[in-house]
């Protein structure tokens, strides 16, 4: 059973932008809604107004430019999957857009649906942070960018204001020695919720890592980097001991929970054995 709500159907982003600022915490923005619309059915979500951005243009499309990837806020993850610049510029992005849910939420949920939704389990967030992505927020006010990494408070937390949209999701294109995957561990290949998800994102040169990201799914409060991890493995030669250390350390960083899909324990130890064997996969291709 459904709430009662108000629907507005804004045409422009500046349509949009204002009518949240007029709603602000009231007011709930729906792009794809795979997430938004089972809230709402079970009532974990009882807003005033839903505000279906649907209508309003240049919010989807991928564009790569100056260096940088920029993807509209609803681009759907089956964009993701027909994009060429995508398979070029984040293959991790990629990978993980292809264990996504199943075909026909693919074709619906948007990128920054499923960063919005703040899920620690939120697939396509650990491929974005590995490759140092950025979040454009748009009011009235007009825009500012997040890091993503900096994004999340705290579990279900983030640094969106209440009259602000995302807009934006952004990222630098990675350098020709830098070799970016996913993998996502669940109890069934299709339709599953994420037990561990972990992105790497290796870059070498001269024989030595200049660049290290492991980002972790669904082993704390929030999707996160493991920086202690990365710190091992920059500027040091990747011997074998040395990414069973960062992989140790990459364990020790985060906090998994015990739940109906996994105990906290076989999490830590899945980050370990995943972050050891994706850095291991990075530099075999890099070889």
């Amino acid at each position: 059973m459904y709430g009662e709500f108000d629907l507005t159907l804004p045409q422009t982003l500046q349509e949009a932008v204002k009518a949240l600022n007029a709603a602000g915490k009231d007011a709930v923005p729906l792009a794809g809604g795979t997430n938004v619309l089972i809230d709402l059915r079970s009532q974990r979500l009882v807003p005033k107004q839903i505000m279906d951005l649907g209508r309003v243009p240049g919010l989807r499309g991928i564009v790569v430019e100056g260096g940088r990837v920029t993807l509209g806020a609803r681009t759907t993850v089956s964009d993701l999957l027909a994009s060429p610049d995508i398979a070029r510029c984040g293959p991790a992005l990629v990978q993980a857009a292809t264990v996504f849910a199943g075909q026909m939420v693919r074709n619906t949920a948007t990128v920054a649906g499923n960063i919005a939704c703040g899920s620690p389990a939120a697939d396509l967030v650990p491929p974005l942070l590995s490759l140092d992505a950025e979040v454009t927020l748009t009011s009235t006010r007009g825009s500012r960018t997040v890091a993503l990494c900096d994004y999340y408070t705290g579990y279900k937390a983030d640094a969106r204001a209440p009259d602000e949209l995302i807009t934006a999701i952004s990222w630098p294109v990675p350098e020709a020695n830098t070799f970016g995957t996913f993998y996502k561990l669940a109890r069934r290949k299709g339709d599953a919720i994420t037990v561990n998800g972990v992105a790497v994102s290796i870059g070498i040169s001269d024989g030595r890592c200049v660049r290290a990201r492991i980002a972790l799914g669904s082993v704390a409060p929030i999707p996160m980097r493991a920086c202690n991890a990365e710190s091992l493995l920059e500027g040091q030669v990747l011997t074998p001991e040395r990414i069973a250390a960062a992989a140790k350390a990459a364990a020790e960083e985060c906090s998994p929970i015990d739940d109906v899909r996994a105990t906290g324990a076989y999490r830590r130890r899945m980050v370990e054995v995943l972050v050891a064997r994706l850095v291991e996969n990075a530099v075999q291709a890099m070889t």
